[in-house]
């Protein structure tokens, strides 16, 4: 049979998670890990591992994600991040999805594992991924560099057995994580020339703690859910402080001048 799906895995310093994830990307008719230089064994590992490497610098997510698939010749391609496993059960429907001849790309939910406990609620479930895509048919947005957009040319179907992604180990790295999306996000908002308003840090981490406990219900998931709740509405304040610090840096070069 001709090559149909092809596993494309990021990574930059993975080697604590490369070789178990590419150990449930076997199935696939290639595996590429696609790495932007790491620093410790991530690439050997991989090679050792059975998987094709390739390396870029990283700019940005979406400019990585699409460089990706352009090294990719098969009809398919599935993202799957390094500390992300692929379950049989999913392994078959993934299968099955590459037969379609209609759809453009396939959603997937995900299983968030965070600090020991998969949580089901507060927008961290279903979590629907946009993972499996047809190459010439789906690209992703170059505008959004962090939290990425796939652009589709055609419809797209949604798969059902969860990924199992186990995003944080400790609270350690949930906070290091978050401080680096919102700089990103932060810095999309000043590119799109948004300015925040002073009733932004109050009202937006307010709106944000609504919709994750209550909205999306994460008061089920107990004192996990509140604590998830209230982290990322006060992230969401971060982000307008690193947008307004933004500001404050163009202005004050702009006196300088």
């Amino acid at each position: 049979m001709p090559n149909e799906v092809t596993v494309v895995i990021l990574t930059h310093d993975e080697s604590r998670n490369i070789v178990d994830c590419i150990s449930t990307a076997r199935w696939a008719d290639d595996v590429l890990v696609f790495d932007s230089f790491s620093d410790d064994d991530t690439v050997p590992l991989a090679r050792d591992a059975g998987a094709r490497v390739l390396q870029r610098p990283f700019d940005n997510y979406a400019a990585q994600r699409n460089s990706a698939m352009d090294a990719v010749d098969t009809p398919w391609v599935f993202f799957l991040d390094a500390d992300e496993r692929i379950p049989e059960a999913l392994v078959r429907e993934i299968r099955e999805a590459a037969e379609d001849r209609e759809k453009a790309g396939w959603w997937v939910p995900r299983h968030n594992h965070i600090v020991g406990k998969v949580v089901m609620h507060a927008g961290w479930y279903p979590d629907y991924q946009l993972r499996l895509l047809r190459r010439g048919r789906a690209m992703y947005d170059p505008s959004r560099e962090v939290h990425e957009i796939v652009l589709l040319d055609g419809p797209a179907g949604h798969l059902r057995t969860p990924l199992e992604h186990y995003n944080y180990d400790t609270w350690e790295q949930f906070h290091a994580k978050q401080r680096i999306y919102m700089s990103y996000e932060a810095g999309i908002m000043f590119k799109q020339g948004i300015r925040p308003k002073p009733h932004n840090f109050v009202l937006q981490p307010l709106r944000e703690f609504r919709r994750r406990y209550f909205t999306l219900e994460g008061w089920k998931d107990g004192f996990h859910g509140l604590r998830l709740s209230l982290l990322m509405a006060y992230y969401n304040w971060v982000m307008y402080r690193n947008l307004a610090s933004l500001w404050r840096e163009r202005q004050g070069l702009g006196n300088r001048g």
